[in-house]
């Protein structure tokens, strides 16, 4: 960390930290002591901490994993069905540890194209369809697990449920003979879900070594353990960190990542923005941004850096070290080894679990990811009556009014469209565009995976956020089975959704439709921005 330019914000650190050593905080956490966050109880809290304990009870099912991995002698790949913890965590240990033991397909789209994509792309007949949902009612995943299920033909022996005790997909699994159902701990919350069966089933079977990436995690709780004092403690420390720059105004945490790592910022996004972000305040998560000059960031940024040994890590120390002299704050971790991803998991979820302490808010529940998901419903039954929300055509976007633009805000992109590497592209050039030019932070996410992380910020956070939602038009559209509605119609109600949920709360919202070819309508965007 580089304490010279902590300022101000050093002393609240080191008090924060002696005023929870006094108090024993490092215990009571470990104890579940919902107290911690509001004076009385709330049992709520008690029943979501369950997370601090999974290291050491995923350590003693590892021989599962492995022992269910060794039996799929008949899998080409693997889709992995899921929204938000269920499919985030996935991603991260794929594309950082994953082997060649199976390919993981991810879908976590209702782009009807994304749906289409992933069947082309596979062997219905080799695949293994892994249905992953906590609650077990997930509408989009269970609008994936119903397509699928018709392409095998009910084919039970092709489907794996993950899920919590008692879900209706437990009972579902169970009808309709899945292969396997693994449960998981019913007392912890689907973004503190990375270390349980949501997160490390399909890593198994994506060539991930799980054994060592617990032992990795089981050393940062060791670390961070009720005995540990304040202190010395990785991840309470730098909970004060990251809760005592959101107090002084640095509120919008910038992650940067070497090349190896360059997945693990999506994780974080949706663990910080979905924990903090409510009640009108929170902690805006920057993933994604490519590093720019200084004078492109404001004095709102906090950067947090993870680096892996193993990476060439001339250009990003150079980058980093420019952003230093300017004055900016970087925490910087170091991985000597790609598989203490799970220590960095651990520290970063008791981190935030702290942070949110000092923020006074409730890390564990997200209240406002409900709304949007009634106001969806209630749009593919045809009931639209609501707050009144502006659309415009892409070949509008001219006559769109000046920002109401005001110093700490930043605009967040959100993309329902098919999450194509083209439509990524265009869409990170039409981001940095509006960074280097109006110096604000910037997020982007893909709809409708960002409702289950960035969501629950941008509609109970801090109204800083402008918000440019961006929809296409569906073009040979996919019918979901055992339904009276299809993809097209999802994703369109869960944008209108939550267009009608932003502007409910007060939010700054930009609609606009880009028409049935989507790369022209990014194309005409991005020479608006570059040239309004």
């Amino acid at each position: 960390m580089s304490n010279w330019s902590l300022g101000s914000v050093a002393t609240a650190i080191e008090e924060r930290l002696a005023s929870w050593e006094s108090s024993q905080f490092g215990a009571r956490i470990w104890a579940k002591d919902p107290t911690l966050w509001f004076p009385l109880e709330r049992s709520e809290i008690a029943n979501r901490l369950g997370w601090l304990e999974l290291p050491a009870y995923m350590a003693e099912r590892v021989a599962e994993l492995e022992s269910f991995v060794a039996e799929l002698t008949d899998v080409d790949h693997v889709v992995l069905l899921g929204m938000g913890g269920s499919s985030l965590a996935p991603e991260v240990f794929q594309q950082t540890l994953g082997g060649d033991k199976a390919e993981l397909v991810l879908l976590d789209s209702t782009h009807p194209r994304a749906v289409r994509a992933v069947h082309d792309r596979i062997d219905v007949a080799r695949s293994l369809f892994l249905v992953a949902s906590k609650s077990g009612g997930t509408l989009e995943t269970m609008s994936f697990f119903r397509y699928f299920w018709a392409a095998t033909g009910g084919d039970g022996s092709r489907f794996v449920a993950i899920t919590d005790p008692g879900s209706s997909l437990e009972q579902i699994a169970r009808e309709r003979g899945f292969r396997k159902i693994f449960l998981a701990p019913s007392d912890v919350g689907g973004r503190y879900s990375a270390l349980s069966v949501f997160g490390l089933v399909p890593a198994a079977r994506s060539g991930v070594d799980v054994r060592r990436l617990v032992e990795s995690a089981l050393g940062m709780a060791a670390a961070s353990a009720a005995t540990v004092p304040v202190a010395d403690n990785p991840a309470l420390r730098h909970g004060a960190v990251l809760g005592e720059f959101a107090e002084a105004g640095f509120d919008k945490l910038t992650y940067l990542v070497s090349p190896s790592l360059a997945a693990f910022p999506d994780w974080l996004e949706q663990l910080v923005a979905e924990s903090t972000g409510k009640d009108d305040v929170g902690i805006v998560p920057i993933a994604g941004e490519s590093i720019g000059d200084p004078s492109v960031y404001g004095r709102d940024r906090l950067f947090v850096s993870y680096e892996y040994s193993g990476d060439d890590l001339v250009e990003h120390n150079r980058l980093v070290g420019t952003l230093e002299r300017a004055g900016h704050t970087v925490v910087r971790f170091h991985l000597d080894d790609l598989h203490e991803l799970g220590a960095e998991m651990f520290r970063a979820e008791l981190a935030v679990a702290a942070a949110g302490s000092i923020l006074g808010i409730h890390p564990f529940d997200q209240p406002d990811v409900q709304l949007a998901k009634e106001l969806a419903v209630r749009a593919m039954k045809g009931e639209t009556s609501g707050e009144p929300v502006v659309e415009w055509a892409v070949d509008d976007v001219d006559r769109i009014e000046g920002g109401d633009f005001r110093p700490g805000d930043y605009f967040g992109i959100q993309a329902f469209l098919a999450p194509t590497a083209d439509n990524e592209t265009a869409l990170q050039a039409i981001r940095h565009s509006l960074r280097n030019r109006l110096r604000y932070a910037t997020t982007l996410g893909f709809g409708p995976r960002f409702l289950h992380s960035t969501g629950q910020l941008h509609k109970g956070g801090p109204n800083t956020g402008v918000f440019i939602q961006l929809i296409d038009e569906v073009v040979d559209d996919v019918e979901v089975p055992e339904t009276d509605y299809t993809f097209g119609d999802l994703i369109a109600a869960q944008s209108w959704g939550d267009a009608q949920a932003l502007v409910g709360r007060g939010r700054r919202l930009m609609r606009i439709n880009l028409g049935e070819d989507t790369s022209v309508g990014l194309a005409k965007l991005e020479r608006f921005i570059n040239n309004p």
